[in-house]
């Protein structure tokens, strides 16, 4: 949303000038000069003061026009997570079965409130929450791997066996000799938003912005139909994703060869495989869809499969636009989609030129 407060916008406007690091993604500035719109921290040359103005989000930016800027990168930046929890989120790579306490945090300069607010803000949970979701993921991991419960369960920490099957079974609904289904959640950062990643054993099951509409609701579907239970972690597939991901919006990767897991009925698999189809770097239409696939009068079917389509990007359903050229929905926003066109088509041009 613009911001048409002038005290407001003269407070942020100092805060732009001063590069306060206090202010990083709690605006976003377009300059209507250049074009593009930044965060705070930017070390771009400082427009003057009639020649920008204040949004809330960098969707609202997106809608007005503006571009992310290439130095400052604010949809990555405005999002990353900050220096002090970087570190705190080091420290659990270096050992995930390490329970790090706040007292542990502190030793290392590291405010555990403010780190408790960081992952409260971006996950939906405390740091101390996302702690357990990864000893438990661990732990299955292991025990997939052949070890007994109970080796598992004391080198992961816990003070009993049956400590551990209670963890275990709150968090994926399961104890641990029912060696569990779960599907494993993770954020990724891109030019135009954070994104979540969610995969199982066999792969990727999700891949979405991570204020998309009805998220909640994807969630609760994908968990349902899959019969697993959604914990923070990562794994061979979440790890490719992401650098499939980064590729994909670096201009260099135009097809993705992750596995899926994408649970769906026939037609909707079918629509999927179809969009999978439209070639980089181009658009088409429902009709055009429902035409190959040999059903011209399921235009509406073949929409809300599009629309039930959970994994961005990779199944292209961005490339879908009306039959006349105009925009139409998009989970991600329209701001998102415009986007997503234009870099393929600039990438495509490119290469092609």
């Amino acid at each position: 949303m613009k911001v048409s407060d002038i005290t407001q916008c003269d407070l942020w406007y100092g805060a732009l000038i001063a590069r306060s690091t206090e202010y990083a993604g709690v605006f976003f500035v377009g300059v209507k000069t250049t074009g593009v719109f930044c965060i705070s921290t930017c070390r771009a040359r400082k427009p003057k003061r009639e020649n920008v103005e204040f949004y809330h989000d960098f969707a609202s930016a997106l809608s007005a026009g503006f571009r992310p800027c290439k130095i400052c990168r604010p949809t990555e930046n405005a999002c990353s997570a900050p220096p002090m929890v970087e570190h705190a989120i080091s420290l659990l790579r270096v050992d995930p079965k390490t329970r790090i306490t706040d007292w542990q945090l502190r030793q290392q300069n590291i405010s555990p409130e403010r780190v408790r607010r960081w992952f409260i803000q971006h996950y939906g949970m405390t740091f101390q929450a996302y702690q357990r979701m990864l000893r438990v993921n661990t732990a299955l991991q292991e025990l997939k791997g052949g070890r007994t419960t109970t080796d598992v369960a004391f080198d992961s920490g816990y003070g009993s066996l049956s400590g551990f099957g209670y963890t275990c079974k709150k968090l994926t609904g399961s104890a641990p000799s029912e060696a569990a289904r779960v599907i494993l959640i993770h954020r990724i950062t891109t030019p135009i938003g954070p994104m979540f990643v969610c995969a199982t054993d066999r792969g990727v099951c999700l891949l979405e912005f991570v204020d998309r509409r009805m998220l909640e609701s994807e969630f609760s579907d994908v968990q349902l139909r899959l019969k697993a239970k959604i914990i923070a972690g990562e794994n061979d597939h979440i790890r490719q994703a992401e650098s499939e991901i980064g590729q994909y919006f670096a201009g260099t990767r135009r097809q993705f060869t992750l596995a899926l897991d994408t649970p769906g009925s026939g037609f909707q698999q079918a629509v999927w495989q179809h969009l999978h189809d439209v070639p980089y770097g181009t658009t088409d239409h429902y009709q055009a869809l429902a035409d190959r696939m040999g059903n011209p009068a399921a235009v509406r079917a073949v929409a809300g499969a599009n629309g039930a389509n959970r994994v961005a990007i990779v199944i292209p359903c961005h490339r879908i636009i009306g039959k006349n050229g105009s925009m139409t929905g998009y989970g991600g926003g329209i701001a998102r989609k415009k986007w997503l066109i234009e870099h393929e088509r600039t990438y495509f041009l490119s290469y092609h030129g």
